[in-house]
C-alpha cells in the first residue's frame, strides 16, 4: 500500500504548481493555464526543471500516469501529490482550460 497522497480537483488551489505528464497530442489538445508540461517517459531527464521544496499537484487523463510520477517524485525527495481523476475529473468539475491548437480545449 502506497502513501502517496491523491487530491481531488476541487482542491487545487489558483497558485498551486501543476506537472502534466501526458504525450504532446494530449497537452496540445487541452491543458490547464500555467501548468508545467514534462511527458512522464521525460520527467528523469527533466528532473533539473523541478524545485525539489516546492509542492506539486501531477496530472494526466485519468490519474494512471500521474500516480506512478508522484510517486516516484517522492521516492527522489520531491514534494508531490496525484490528482485523482486527471484531466477527465477537471473538464468534468468544469475548471479552465487552454489548448495549444486553435481549437475549444478538450482532454485526448
Amino acid at each position: 500500500m502506497s502513501d502517496l497522497e491523491n487530491v481531488d480537483v476541487d482542491s487545487i488551489g489558483a497558485d498551486a504548481k501543476v506537472l502534466d505528464v501526458r504525450e504532446d497530442y494530449e497537452w496540445e489538445a487541452g491543458h490547464i493555464d500555467g501548468a508545467l508540461h514534462i511527458p512522464l517517459d521525460q520527467l528523469p531527464e527533466r528532473l533539473d526543471e523541478l524545485d525539489p521544496d516546492e509542492d506539486l499537484h501531477v496530472i494526466c487523463r485519468t490519474g494512471g500516469r500521474s500516480y506512478r510520477a508522484a510517486a516516484w517524485l517522492v521516492g527522489n525527495g520531491y514534494s508531490a501529490v496525484n490528482v485523482d481523476g486527471g484531466m477527465g475529473a477537471w473538464l468534468e468539475a468544469g475548471k479552465p482550460m487552454v489548448s495549444d491548437n486553435g481549437q475549444e480545449p478538450t482532454v485526448k
